[in-house]
């Protein structure tokens, strides 16, 4: 996969897929299309055979393409989901540790502060280079020493801190799943697939045997929207990557409303 798309801005990789697909079909009608005509010259009714051909192919092509969309625009939602259920854990174990006695209640709270800011500051832009945070597992740890250390004095104090325990440890599993899609993807192999596929398009409406306006014209309406659903595909493909992608919202919400007092 070729990752440094990703640091294009959104219209000009827009842009980028859809004149790269014109262009080669139109550069293909003007210059391969009148050697495939004087082959298929002898053929009657060669336009009806290669419309039935682009039926068929756009049949399958259409349903792989259309089953990636789906798929990378799933991908996404969940990822979505599951920033959205880290940033409520966070919330709730801030909630948690303010229910601890001084000092370790400011000491708790202040730590939390600082791995939000280092979510929203430093680990969502390293992720959107395909880079996997470094520093947020330190932080972490040192959270969780302070916070084991902690001796329950009453009944209640144990309560509390079973309850905190517990969602800390769900926010590092969500905190986990979040890191694990930083390199998820759809399989280079089907990106083969989906290139060959391309070509194999962009052949059959060589073949045609018109007018070359008209040509130029069917042949470039199809091959920008099949240059469209590919663009949807790879921009959505990494969703933690590109303009198109997961943000931080929900981190920002959260020490916006709740920490930052």
């Amino acid at each position: 996969m070729f990752y440094w798309i990703y640091d294009i801005p959104t219209w000009q990789l827009a842009s980028l897929f859809t004149l790269l697909f014109v262009g080669v079909t139109w550069i293909g009608i003007l210059f391969v299309s009148p050697i495939l005509k004087i082959w298929f010259k002898s053929q009657e009714g060669i336009n009806d055979l290669i419309g039935y051909a682009l039926g068929a192919f756009g049949v399958f092509y259409g349903l792989l393409l259309g089953l990636l969309a789906v798929a990378t625009y799933q991908n996404s939602t969940n990822l979505g989901g599951t920033v959205a259920r880290e940033a409520a854990s966070l919330a709730a174990l801030y909630r948690d540790v303010s229910a601890y006695p001084t000092p370790i209640r400011t000491e708790l709270q202040k730590r939390l502060q600082d791995y939000t800011r280092f979510v929203i500051d430093k680990a969502w832009p390293a992720q959107r280079k395909g880079q996997i945070p470094q520093g947020s597992v330190q932080m972490m740890d040192e959270f969780q020493q302070v916070l084991t250390q902690f001796e329950p004095a009453t009944k209640g104090q144990e309560i509390v801190h079973a309850e905190t325990l517990r969602q800390y440890n769900d926010m590092i599993l969500l905190r986990r799943l979040r890191i694990n899609d930083i390199q998820a993807g759809i399989p280079g192999v089907m990106w083969y697939v989906v290139a060959v596929g391309a070509i194999i398009n962009t052949l059959i409406i060589l073949c045609f045997r018109i007018r070359l306006d008209i040509h130029l014209v069917i042949g470039g309406v199809l091959s920008f929207f099949v240059g469209m659903v590919i663009f949807l595909v790879a921009a959505m493909d990494h969703p933690l990557r590109g303009e198109v992608s997961v943000g931080p919202d929900a981190f920002e919400v959260i020490y916006s409303s709740l920490m930052k007092r």
